[in-house]
């Protein structure tokens, strides 16, 4: 199994996307998914989530601009029903869903959109006690989650579970907290799929991108499979390609040495 990447910069809370949206620019946008499609994203993640009355019909939007320009499946991010539901009416191909998670008001609104599909889940390690900072208490939520999914018709392999990473600058046990909870993760539930956003990890510190491509590393080395990230940062995603070689996970080296021809780790 390839490291499937979910290209994270069609944000509306970054300020050229937020720009874009607001005068429906659709050449940026398009732009912006080109390029994450083209370094290697196999889903490109959208977010309009700052534009809360309007959530719905730029989701849609959106969906619409990025499927024009890349033949890729979209990452719905978004807790609002209302918001997926537009979404998905415009969506083609087998959408992934940004995310299912054990608090109430989120698992009982999100749930029936999912329940009975193919489509990709992504599932929060959160519950209405908060957010988890140990491994244990992490697999603890994962169990739940997975088999309340499979309960109601969602496939394990296509669940993604996200232990949440937290700020190594609020307490140095979180980086190794979460990356036990991956490989316990990985362990416990085969077939089953973990994913993750990098950057809380280095919030507050220095040299940030330092930290983030270190943490991610490491997490492909406990068997993370799926990552929401910057796919435009040449020099992390060689990283994975090598890291993904070195864990077995590259037969005969075939996709590092592919890498290699198409000079992806000329920086």
């Amino acid at each position: 199994m390839i490291l499937l990447i979910v290209g994270e910069l069609i944000n509306a809370s970054r300020k050229l996307v937020q720009t874009a949206i607001k005068e429906a620019d659709s050449a940026y946008i398009q732009q912006v998914a080109t390029g994450q499609f083209t370094a290697g994203a196999h889903y490109i993640d959208v977010n309009a989530g700052v534009f809360v009355e309007e959530e719905a019909r730029y989701l849609k939007w959106l969906i619409t601009q990025v499927q024009q320009a890349v033949d890729a499946p979209c990452c719905i991010d978004s807790p609002d029903p209302r918001a997926i539901e537009a979404a998905l009416s415009a969506h083609k191909g087998i959408p992934m869903l940004n995310s299912i998670s054990l608090e109430k008001d989120r698992y009982d609104v999100f749930l029936p959109l999912v329940a009975g599909t193919d489509f990709k889940v992504v599932a929060l390690c959160m519950s209405d006690e908060g957010m988890p900072e140990t491994a244990a208490a992490r697999l603890n939520i994962a169990d739940k989650l997975i088999n309340e999914l499979v309960k109601n018709g969602i496939a394990p392999a296509n669940i993604y579970v996200d232990p949440l990473v937290q700020p190594l600058s609020t307490s140095d046990t979180y980086g190794r907290e979460f990356l036990q909870a991956i490989e316990a993760i990985m362990t416990a539930y085969p077939g089953v799929h973990t994913i993750c956003g990098l950057s809380n990890i280095s919030y507050g510190l220095p040299e940030r991108k330092l930290l983030n491509r270190t943490f991610g590393i490491m997490a492909v080395d406990r068997g993370l499979d799926g990552m929401i990230t910057n796919p435009l940062d040449k020099e992390f995603m060689a990283g994975i390609i090598a890291a993904e070689a070195l864990r077995g996970k590259d037969e005969y080296c075939r996709k590092y040495l592919s890498a290699y021809r198409r000079k992806k780790f000329e920086f």
